[in-house]
């Protein structure tokens, strides 16, 4: 053979192998970083995974072992990264001190808050480890030091409990980080290990509107081997009150409260000099003016000895001015700060910072253990690598300040964070039908968003507002329902219900249900047509007008919803089974393009007043004189028309998750679903025009476009985000083309996505769309049941398995416990890891068989 033709097979060997790599992105770039892998490098980069209790806040542990993203203040605060650093101090090692973390990443010589002024009052100037390598195995962080410097091999382990079914215990305003060195020295190291940091629950001084400016009252109180970073309230300000603990379980920890008191760089200078001479300093807690306080555990390593030094964090901070929603005529003026604003939940359990860290320091070998079960059986999953890389990453949501958990323990929820405040208030209903990871792993926290919904958002008529006051109370009805939001909470009721078990809880639930159905129909569907024909709001923060087949199939969904559930409480449900048949049929031939479902646009003769007269006042959708003509010409402004939706058939998708049939003709949906793959998956975006909300992908990067018109017909004015890659959005199509057994032509979705998130210019554990830790992309847990078909029925007790990818195994989470459930030799098996899944029937494909 010569030159040539080896040279030849070897090109196409390689690139077969290439093809095969579960690496490979839809554009055919590769990455350094192997889907659920580990990080090193430029994909540290932009690494922040999130540490803390759902709605108790949060900080970050970067790729690098540092700490940002310090958001303890019931509120976001994505730039608060803190002046606070471990570090290792080996005497008689030349450079032999060092911040326990790898190289800061250059993005921030220049980029961030206060760069232009040289980043003062950060560490980054200090020494620190040469190389540093990330692992995610939610809820844990593990990071790998080394430095050829040194004769030592570090390890951190970060993490917070997180416990499917147990939301009280996964709700801790506390987390943990543990430092694991190792002597690769053939001689004892003599070492002294520190952890540092500034008050930064320190309040800057906030003027009051007529009133003199508050005066912080910063102090750092004692606890047992650590110390209290503390803020206390006044008057005027009972919302700064504030306790962040550290401390550890070292029985010889030494601890100066108070650092060097000077100006300039004074503190952190004194405390470097400390450790660079590899000494201690006690000092007592002072009154006032502290800085900071810094920790110190001297300890020995004899050559190949290990030592861990566990770190653990707790905080307390119990006011807040958070209150959203505008509340009925003659309700009382709100005080800030007062008890009519939202407060956590763990002050219902927890006095003080005390109470916190007593219990955080009992119980973090139990809640570390409990937490690992989950984590193990997680991780046992023989899934693709993309896609359990996307649940987990996603899972961090649940840990961010998107979700809140107010003092009764009912959850409410933004739909992301913006940087300093949460974004978009309400646990919005049509951004929370795509999340499917709570309803699974906590399941009597999501029933909680249900009885909100039903029993406090909605109005005696069955009107909804889809985004819920806070604190959670009754609100004035002054806006329009959301279509997709009211119709799909009825299809998550049968969902709730099906996964709890708990059939007196929906029987209890039901009229209000039926008061909502009834709502939706007699607003929507005056004439009886089975679909939505009269303006209805949605999750694009527009109107869409006439039928349609994203939220037609919502319509759809629900009624097979409330039918099941009417049939179980003994009702008669005929109305909602004839509409559901009429609306069926009307889909599958008016809205049928002979590819994919589309909108047939109609704002004429209907029940509502024009476009012009239905908008006019309204923000942003106000009709300007060359609108109206636009009108003449198109019809309302944003619409999709004959465009290709990725949402195209979402209210299906939601149905299918839920346990509920397919609400159209299979082949059609399947042919829906395709048609999206092929004309909305772009592998490369550099020559698409998106005038609209550009970072979520551009230049060189594919993902999922909301909409397209493959077959002409584009409007001048598409609904307003037509032109985007939006979060989540990726994940509940993929999951659906899994369902449909297109499970390549999902994981190429899969693939455009987290190719985005790789850690180098974007955070792998963050997607965003309006705001850090979009809750729609918590849709990646459906890709679970997608490749799998496992779905667990509590109330008939029935196992479902329906597998696209063969023999598997993967992670199943239920009201009563979690395990690993999947196909071995074509045969079904569940093991219990937490709890007991009692197991009636086990279907496989449709046909029952014996496990």
């Amino acid at each position: 053979m010569n030159k040539l033709k080896i040279l030849t097979l070897s090109f196409l060997i390689a690139v077969f192998l290439n093809s095969c790599n579960s690496n490979t992105s839809v554009n055919n770039k590769t990455s350094d970083h192997l889907y659920n892998g580990d990080y090193s490098g430029t994909n540290l980069n932009k690494i922040a995974f999130p540490i803390g209790g759902i709605g108790a806040g949060m900080f970050c542990l970067e790729g690098t072992g540092a700490i940002s993203h310090m958001s303890v203040r019931n509120s976001p605060e994505v730039f608060n990264e803190p002046c606070m650093f471990a570090a290792i101090s080996l005497k008689g090692v030349k450079n032999g001190a060092k911040v326990l973390e790898g190289q800061v990443p250059d993005w921030k010589k220049f980029g961030g808050p206060s760069t232009g002024n040289g980043s003062n009052g950060t560490s980054w100037g200090l020494p620190r480890f040469e190389n540093a390598k990330f692992l995610a195995r939610f809820p844990f962080a593990h990071i790998d030091l080394e430095d050829n410097e040194l004769p030592l091999k570090v390890q951190i382990k970060g993490w917070s409990p997180f416990i499917p079914n147990d939301a009280d215990n996964s709700s801790l305003p506390a987390g943990g980080i543990e430092y694991t060195f190792e002597n690769t020295g053939n001689s004892d190291l003599e070492a002294v290990f520190s952890y540092n940091s500034k008050n930064f629950m320190r309040q800057a001084a906030r003027p009051v509107a007529g009133e003199r400016p508050a005066i912080s009252k910063a102090t750092i109180k004692p606890i047992e081997n650590g110390f209290i970073l503390s803020e206390e309230s006044s008057e005027e300000t009972p919302y700064n009150k504030g306790d962040f603990a550290i401390f550890t379980d070292q029985p010889n920890t030494v601890v100066d409260h108070c650092w060097f008191r000077g100006g300039w760089f004074d503190g952190v200078t004194m405390v470097w000099n400390t450790i660079a001479n590899g000494e201690t300093k006690s000092s007592a807690p002072v009154e006032a003016g502290a800085p900071g306080a810094s920790l110190f555990v001297p300890f020995t390593l004899k050559p190949s000895e290990k030592k861990v030094i566990r770190l653990m964090m707790a905080w307390y901070v119990p006011n807040t001015t958070l209150r959203s929603g505008r509340d009925p005529e003659g309700t009382p003026e709100v005080i800030p700060g007062s008890e009519t604003n939202y407060k956590p939940w763990y002050t219902s359990k927890f006095k003080d910072i005390q109470g916190v860290s007593s219990f955080w320091k009992t119980t973090y070998n139990d809640l570390q253990t409990k937490s690992q079960q989950f984590t193990d059986a997680f991780y046992a999953s023989t899934l693709p690598a993309e896609v359990t890389e996307a649940v987990a990453a996603n899972l961090t949501i649940i840990k961010s300040p998107t979700v809140l958990r107010q003092a009764d323990g009912r959850l409410w929820s933004w739909e992301g964070c913006s940087d300093n405040s949460g974004c978009c208030a309400g646990s919005c209903t049509h951004v929370w039908n795509y999340a499917q990871a709570i309803p699974h792993l906590f399941p009597q926290l999501e029933r909680t968003l249900r009885e909100t919904e039903f029993l406090v958002s909605q109005s005696p008529e069955g009107h909804q507002a889809f985004r819920a006051a806070l604190p959670i109370r009754p609100l004035t009805h002054d806006f329009h329902a959301a279509a997709d939001g009211q119709l799909g909470g009825i299809i998550k009721m049968y969902r709730d219900w099906r996964i709890s078990g708990d059939t007196e809880w929906m029987k209890n639930m039901y009229p209000a249900v039926v008061r909502s159905m009834d709502f939706c129909i007699g607003i929507w569907d005056p004439r009886g047509v089975g679909m939505l024909e009269e303006p209805h709001h949605n999750t694009y923060d527009i109107e869409f007008w006439g039928p349609n087949g994203m939220c037609t199939s919502f319509y759809l969904g629900a009624l097979q919803a409330i039918q099941e559930m009417g049939k179980a409480a003994g009702k008669d449900v005929s109305k909602y089974e004839t509409l559901y048949n009429k609306g069926k049929a009307a889909m599958e031939s008016t809205l049928w393009d002979g590819e994919y479902f589309i909108q047939k646009i109609q704002w004429e003769d209907l029940s509502a007043p024009n476009p012009i007269e239905a908008t006019a006042g309204t923000l942003r959708t106000d009709y300007s004189p060359e609108a109206v003509e636009l009108l003449k010409k198109e019809g309302p402004k944003y619409q999709y028309g004959t465009g290709c939706l990725s949402d195209g058939v979402l209210g299906s998708w939601l149905a299918e998750v839920s346990g509920l049939n397919e609400v159209v003709d299979n082949e059609k949906l399947k042919s829906h679903l395709t048609s999206i793959h092929k004309y909305n998956l772009v592998k490369d975006l550099k020559n698409h025009s998106n005038p609209q909300r550009p970072t979520y992908a551009w230049g060189h990067e594919g993902g999922l476009l909301l909409c397209s018109w493959p077959k002409g017909g584009a409007l001048s004015l598409p609904f307003v985000y037509s032109n985007e890659i939006w979060t989540g959005i990726e994940y509940s199509v993929a999951s659906h083309l899994m369902l449909q057994g297109e499970v390549e032509k999902g994981l190429d979705i899969v693939r455009a996505c987290r190719d985005r998130y790789d850690g180098t210019i974007r955070n792998p554990f963050n997607e965003y769309e309006c705001g850090h830790w979009y809750a729609r992309a918590m849709s990646s847990y459906a890709m679970l049941q997608g490749l799998t078909g496992v779905h667990y029925d509590a109330v008939e007790q029935v196992l479902y398995i329906d597998s696209r990818i063969g023999d598997f195994t993967s992670f199943l989470s239920t009201e009563s416990g979690f395990g690993n459930v999947g196909l071995k030799a074509g045969k079904p098996f569940y093991n219990d890891v937490v709890g007991k899944l009692n197991i009636k029937k086990v279907i496989v494909s449709g046909n029952e068989v014996a496990m």
